[in-house]
């Protein structure tokens, strides 16, 4: 199978199909496309259908959209989904939720893994709403089917749906309740979050108009990126 993503400091959409068989250990090829430097058309059509990133190729299949990809996946690897029913579903239902959902916290926490950025207070009303229904979630999550997981022991799909959030947390420093700034730090010492932020801090493709959305609602206090 091949992957296609684009860059791993600022695509969010193509962080959860990686981290997820990277993680299940499902081998794939990785295909990195970066965005074009100052905006302008990405040239994915090439390999996409609508243009956009992430996209799975296996053989004569394409497959596109993270959730398509998550499905896909789980037909031929049954553990990218619980195996309990009840925590199947949930995990389907709460991985929705994040594809469709938490529009406040996408749009003032762009993703850029390598910064640290210290939100204007107080905070938006939106963003708050957002994070209060995230901590919500998990927390359910992580009492009705014993964590350290959201659905039980082991990382599955709708863990790598929230990974994205994971690295924006800590990009932003955004406030969390002790359950779920833990859950965080599982998410983020994972092998394969680690490997990826190391790449994202030596990508040599710093992108002007996605670094001025990531500051549109505060202020950058560090620069961890190292382009070789």
């Amino acid at each position: 199978m091949k992957l296609y993503i684009a860059n791993k400091n600022y695509s969010s959409w193509s962080l959860r199909p990686w981290v997820l068989m990277t993680t299940l250990s499902l081998p794939f090829e990785e295909s990195l496309h970066p965005f074009p430097m100052g905006g302008g058309p990405c040239g994915f059509e090439a390999f996409s259908p609508t243009g956009k990133v992430p996209v799975l190729v296996d053989g004569e299949q394409t497959v596109w959209d993270t959730l398509a990809i998550a499905e896909y996946l789980a037909e031929q690897h049954p553990a990218v989904w619980p195996a309990d029913a009840k925590a199947r579903a949930w995990a389907r239902s709460a991985a929705a939720e994040m594809h469709s959902g938490f529009g406040h916290l996408r749009h003032i926490c762009g993703m850029s893994c390598g910064v640290r950025v210290k939100l204007h207070q107080p905070l938006p009303s939106g963003l708050l709403s957002d994070l209060q229904r995230l901590q919500t979630l998990w927390t359910q999550g992580l009492q009705s089917f014993g964590g350290p997981f959201l659905a039980g022991n082991q990382f599955t799909a709708v863990d790598a749906f929230y990974c994205p959030i994971a690295f924006r947390v800590q990009t932003y420093a955004l406030p969390l309740s002790e359950v779920c700034q833990t859950y965080v730090d599982n998410l983020l010492a994972l092998p394969a979050m680690q490997a990826w932020y190391a790449s994202a801090l030596q990508e040599p493709w710093l992108e002007p108009v996605h670094d001025a959305d990531v500051v549109a609602f505060g202020v950058l206090v560090q620069d961890q990126r190292t382009p070789a």
